[in-house]
């Protein structure tokens, strides 16, 4: 059943390109929702250590064709960009080669996954489970209560903002080792209260993953 599923969603893919042919979110050329020449432009993240992760990788900049994506898979109801993003964060971790028993993904808010209709880590997380053969538990993970945007807060005000706002099933990560999936690594503080959580629930190791991490310039002397 299940496979028949994905054979019907890969023909209507398929027909709805040919009769819409996708363009680039970055550079709109045809032919692609994500062309092999923006990808090309996408500058390597630097090594980041988070104290309290096992492990945290993140594949490239926030920033030109990343930015774009990453925009577009949140914001503009392209869900399908899931998959070239999700294929540079399978990248990432070929290279980490980490024991991972389970994936998961960091939970959006209830509105915001209402407004949505989808959880873009969620997408991610179950692309790279998939390339990687492992279990993808988009449940693992809940909100226990809402959070305010993280946009224009500092890096104390992010931690002590999402300081308790998960909680995780101990019966799906008792004993596993568990990667955590989000889209974008900003201060970390997200990953790491999810981390917090699963830990508590009794997971063994918790290691991170994000597409695309911030940018942080120096400040002008």
């Amino acid at each position: 059943m299940n496979q028949l599923k994905l054979l019907t969603r890969q023909t209507f893919t398929v027909a709805m390109d040919l009769l819409f042919p996708p363009h680039c979110v970055s550079c709109e050329r045809v032919g692609s929702l994500l062309c092999d020449r923006c990808i090309a432009t996408m500058t390597p993240a630097p090594e980041r250590v988070l104290p309290g992760l096992d492990g945290i990788r993140v594949q490239v900049n926030f920033e030109g064709a990343a930015s774009a994506a990453i925009h577009a898979l949140k914001y503009d109801r392209q869900p399908r960009l899931a998959e070239p993003l999700g294929n540079l964060l399978h990248q990432a971790l070929q290279v980490a080669n980490w024991p991972v028993d389970v994936v998961t993904a960091v939970p959006l808010a209830a509105g915001r996954l209402q407004e949505r209709g989808y959880n873009q880590a969620a997408l991610l997380g179950d692309c790279v489970a998939r390339l990687n053969g492992w279990t993808f538990m988009g449940e693992a993970v809940t909100r226990l209560r809402e959070t305010p945007s993280q946009v224009h807060l500092s890096a104390q005000e992010r931690r002590e903002n999402v300081a308790g706002a998960f909680g995780a099933r101990s019966d799906l990560v008792a004993g596993k080792r568990v990667l955590v999936v989000d889209d974008v690594l900003t201060t970390g503080a997200t990953l790491l209260a999810c981390a917090d959580a699963l830990r508590a629930a009794g997971a063994t190791c918790v290691y991170g993953a994000a597409v695309a991490g911030a940018v942080f310039h120096a400040e002008p002397v």
